[in-house]
């Protein structure tokens, strides 16, 4: 399915499912409050109003269900109807699973999706994770998966309104698939076609389309300027490290917001070299720099009205002559020192020069950086639920319920540096970059190495993300994050869909999204 076109749309035009394969999918609960009348264009005449009702009866999800109406062109799909409060009560995780199962495979088909209005945003996501864009296949049994295809996404809204999806909110669903695609293809590309020239190239291709920019250091000129982390990692490479940032500055803006993403376009863990069952894979540790990317082109698309940066520390942590060894010492931007105890612990040398950067240079109010960081953020959190470290409990609060709401789940980490930061202790420098205990707390503590380069006392707000599980479902990349940081930031958007589901900068309640798509006035827009 990599050669589709989605189209979102209020309402699909009438045709023939023998035609036009459908699939119907939602929570059984909104699927029976659908009327006939409602259905009935979608449906008929191959499948009549006895069936349909029939088939909403007979779903039964253990923790989802389907029932095919008519042979495999008609399908209706039931998610999971509760959900515990760490996860998403869109059920949206199962969406992309269920939809790759049931649709045909035709040139063209129908998603309809039946949810409440404040579901939109992540079951939308989530058929854009059904679809990836890359694929190297040639022929055989799939080759039909490369053939053009278009697939029209349509809503139909069963809450008290009962309006349809209105034009502003089709545009935002368009710009978050395309953008959550867009990042789930960098992560997908193996390194022979993405290495950091080639991410330089889709950073340009972004900025070309947002009339913006990219300023660019790379290779002797990161050493010269002091970024010791970045070139450390990638100067063994072929190709050189990167520091790149897209930069929106509105008129009005009244804070600074830096986003800095991990693109390490392939870990083969330097001279502390992985395994052979561990490495393949490791083209995915850009997915952090690859959600940054989608995020921003989003975002500003969508009429971001602060100022945006987005930080990219890009390298490939090779093996070679030139190679980073164990007991070398670096000087990061921060111009603190770091005892190199193990090369396989890459992206926080990278990050601590990029949220430097970001603090020093940029002035941001507010740095988040975004990573693939650690293979024990999977047991510490799982491999769905991102994990969040941050001197800040507001914001700490407001991820965990936007990635409820946007699909992209999050669940806090122990935030101690008092107690964790010694496992770096170094008797040579200021700290070491690994720890000296692995059971400690071992992804608090790699966020926390990124922090003090920043300073425990930073007065600003800081977030780091470890999402080095939901970056992909088995082989394929999802576009983790992009949603989630629109959501997260939605108060600064113009979009009245983003500001629907972002729960930061409110005085008193929750803005509400009415019919026409408007929503009301907010009087204090500052994040912080």
């Amino acid at each position: 399915m990599a050669n589709v076109k989605l189209e979102f749309c209020g309402a699909a035009k009438t045709v023939d499912p023998r035609k036009r394969p459908l699939v119907i999918i939602g929570q059984v609960k909104n699927l029976k409050r659908l009327d006939w009348d409602e259905m009935r264009p979608r449906l008929e005449p191959r499948v009549t109003d006895e069936v349909w009702f029939a088939a909403v009866n007979m779903l039964n999800p253990s923790p989802t269900d389907s029932v095919h109406l008519f042979l495999n062109s008609a399908v209706v799909c039931a998610l999971p109807s509760r959900m515990s409060r760490h996860n998403a009560p869109s059920a949206s995780l199962y969406a992309p699973r269920l939809l790759r199962s049931n649709l045909p495979g035709a040139p063209d088909q129908c998603v309809t999706v039946v949810c409440e209005r404040e579901d939109v945003l992540p079951l939308g996501c989530a058929v854009a994770r059904a679809f990836p864009l890359f694929s190297r296949r040639t022929g055989g049994s799939r080759s039909s998966h490369n053939e053009p295809c278009h697939v029209t996404v349509e809503f139909i809204l069963v809450d008290q309104s009962n309006q349809p999806l209105e034009a502003e909110a089709l545009e935002c669903l368009t710009t978050m698939a395309e953008s959550i695609r867009l990042a789930a293809r960098i992560v997908d590309t193996p390194c022979n076609e993405m290495n950091t020239e080639n991410f330089l190239d889709e950073l340009k291709a972004v900025g070309e389309e947002l009339d913006i920019v990219p300023s660019v250091v790379r290779g002797e000129e990161l050493n010269k300027k002091g970024f010791g982390g970045l070139y450390g990692v990638g100067r063994a490479a072929s190709h050189p490290p990167i520091l790149a940032v897209l930069s929106h500055s509105p008129p009005g803006a009244t804070q600074t917001i830096a986003w800095v993403g991990k693109g390490i376009v392939y870990d083969t863990g330097g001279l502390s070299i992985k395994g052979k069952t561990v490495m393949p894979g490791m083209k995915r540790d850009c997915g952090g720099a690859a959600a940054i990317l989608g995020a921003f082109r989003a975002a500003v698309k969508r009429g971001f009205r602060d100022n945006l940066h987005a930080v990219f520390c890009l390298a490939e942590n090779a093996v070679g002559p030139n190679a980073t060894r164990p007991d070398d010492i670096h000087r990061l931007y921060s111009g603190k020192t770091v005892e190199i105890n193990n090369t396989d612990a890459e992206g926080r040398l990278v990050l601590a020069d990029g949220v430097v950067y970001a603090s020093k240079d940029l002035k941001a109010d507010i740095v988040l950086d975004m990573a693939t960081l650690t293979g024990a953020q999977g047991i510490s959190t799982g491999k769905f639920h991102a994990a969040i470290l941050t001197n800040n409990e507001e914001w700490e609060s407001a991820a965990v319920k936007v990635g409820r709401k946007s699909g992209d789940l999050v669940h806090p980490l122990v935030y101690c540096p008092e107690i964790h930061f010694s496992e770096f202790s170094s008797s040579l420098a200021d700290m070491k970059n690994s720890v000296a205990d692995r059971g400690n707390a071992q992804s608090s503590c790699a966020g926390l190495f990124i922090m003090a380069h920043l300073g425990f006392e930073w007065p600003g707000v800081w977030i780091h993300l470890d999402m080095a599980s939901p970056v992909h479902a088995g082989e394929r990349a999802t576009g983790y994050g992009v949603a989630l940081l629109l959501a997260l930031f939605g108060r600064a958007s113009s979009d009245a869909l983003l500001q629907f589901v972002s729960p930061l900068g409110l005085e008193d309640e929750e803005p509400l999204l009415d019919g026409d798509g408007g929503v009301g006035t907010n009087k204090r827009r500052r994040l912080v």
